[in-house]
């Protein structure tokens, strides 16, 4: 299959229509595509912590009214990156999975908030549930940013199938490192694929680390962005999550006490 990561340039100056607009522009270019990934809070900024509540819209909002027109014209899996999503009286940092006829397919609501020099933790609601949704091109585990920080996160949606984590993140370049780190271990040690997409540019004072990536089941990179704004492709075989579990069977070894 041909996954695509659209790392975009986040940055002062544009609003979220246009934001929204250079997006579009950016799908209409692709071609043949059978899983597309967009960044965290692409369309606000994470950091625009004051534009949160303003910019909140219902799970049938413009952004996936927008993308699951492409979804369904393109006929194509897309992961819409996250938005603030208005609920219940609550507001969440939510990404959703529209399939090929676009029709939302699933949720996530991201459950591990950042508080650190962040005002996430205090404007929204944490979900309350880990999500591995099953497609016709294999079982994504979906998570957001922050969670890339907690592997039980991640060894939880392996328990329940995961052959792919879908992580979609407005990661600093200040901690570019341990990005690179992270991405490459939650493969590694759970024998996934991990598709990952992230932020570039500057908005709001804060610096994306851009590189976003895409890692086998072996914990090897197959392809990787640099810092700028980027779209990322590479073919997946999904296939081989089962081989590299039949050829090392860490993920069999496991004891729980």
């Amino acid at each position: 299959m041909k996954a695509v990561l659209i790392q975009l340039a986040v940055c002062d100056g544009e609003t979220p229509r246009q934001r929204m607009e250079r997006v579009c522009n950016r799908l209409e270019q692709l071609t043949d595509t059978d899983l597309v990934l967009l960044p965290e809070m692409w369309r606000t900024g994470f950091s625009a912590f004051d534009a949160y509540l303003t910019e909140s819209e219902p799970l049938c909002g413009a952004t996936t009214q927008t993308l699951a027109e492409y979804a369904k014209r393109r006929k194509t899996n897309l992961l819409t990156g996250s938005f603030v999503e208005q609920r219940d009286g609550h507001c969440y940092n939510t990404m959703a999975l529209i399939d090929r006829t676009g029709r939302i397919a699933d949720t996530y609501q991201k459950v591990h908030l950042f508080g650190f020099e962040s005002r996430e933790r205090d404007i929204l609601t944490a979900g309350n549930r880990y999500v591995t949704a099953q497609t016709d091109c294999g079982s994504i585990g979906m998570a957001t940013c922050y969670d890339l920080r907690f592997p039980e996160q991640f060894r939880a949606m392996v328990d329940r199938g995961a052959q792919l984590f879908a992580v979609t993140a407005a990661w600093p370049m200040v901690r570019l490192e341990h990005w690179r780190l992270f991405c490459q271990a939650r493969a590694l040690e759970n024998q996934c694929f991990l598709l990952a997409c992230n932020h570039a540019g500057t908005h709001c004072g804060v610096q994306g680390a851009g590189h976003s990536m895409i890692v086998d089941p072996n914990g090897v990179i197959l392809a990787e962005a640099g810092a700028e704004e980027q779209v990322l492709t590479a073919e997946i075989d999904i296939e081989q999550v089962a081989q590299a579990r039949r050829n090392f069977s860490a993920l069999h070894d496991r004891v729980d006490l």
